[in-house]
């Protein structure tokens, strides 16, 4: 039985961090560029979980929003709201890491089948991959903002199987972060995590992923394999 492989999107497949050369130019101190990049993606991922469990849903983009804000706030800034606006646009915008064209190249001549999984809306997911050169190696785009709930609820997960008719063992989730990865494991799903950095830490849960690469095409490798 074939593998069917749910990529996440932010930090997965986008490079997050690909805001920092215009946080460069839009901060003061551009020295503060690449901890401000790092503090707000860690706020929007804390946010959307607060917004979780407060059962308080707001669209994955409000949360990047509402960090953006808190951020420039913790740091004194000093973002005009035209600044936010372009940042938040910016993110948007955001490019695709060197290895994942290559890769879903490889599972799609491998006849893997390969969808988008992402806390953002599917809309501004398909916008986000067009504009990065991936959404058209994708066969969907499934997103938690159809359940109204965020990753890593097993309500997101189970509604991932619902949508892609697969059997748990079949439905593999594949993320550079580790909350994600626990969470599909969780979720009786099998899990790879892509460890883009040699000093990520894995979280201590006693939960471990099936399988953990450096990159994606490595991961295709060893799927195809």
């Amino acid at each position: 039985m074939q593998p069917v492989l749910a990529f996440d999107v932010y930090g997965t497949l986008i490079d997050t961090q690909g805001v920092t050369v215009e946080l460069e130019r839009r901060l003061t101190d551009a020295s503060k560029a690449g901890e401000f990049a790092r503090r707000w993606r860690d706020k929007q991922l804390e946010y959307s979980f607060r917004h979780g469990l407060m059962g308080a849903y707001v669209p994955f983009s409000e949360c990047t929003r509402e960090a953006l804000v808190f951020i420039d706030r913790a740091l004194q800034t000093g973002l005009s709201d035209n600044d936010q606006d372009h940042l938040m646009a910016v993110y948007g915008e955001l490019p695709a890491f060197d290895d994942v064209v290559p890769a879903l190249d490889q599972l799609r001549d491998a006849g893997i089948r390969c969808v988008a999984f992402s806390n953002g809306t599917a809309d501004a997911v398909s916008k986000l991959l067009t504009r990065a050169g991936v959404e058209s190696h994708m066969d969907d785009v499934i997103s938690a903002d159809e359940v109204k709930r965020f990753k890593p609820d097993p309500a997101v997960y189970t509604h991932l199987r619902s949508r892609l008719e697969t059997r748990p063992e079949q439905t593999w989730l594949v993320s550079s972060n580790p909350f994600d990865v626990i969470g599909a494991t969780h979720a009786g799903l099998r899990s790879a995590w892509i460890r883009r950095s040699s000093d990520a830490p894995f979280d201590p849960w006693g939960i471990e992923p099936d399988m953990t690469v450096t990159d994606l095409e490595v991961l295709a490798e060893r799927i195809i394999r």
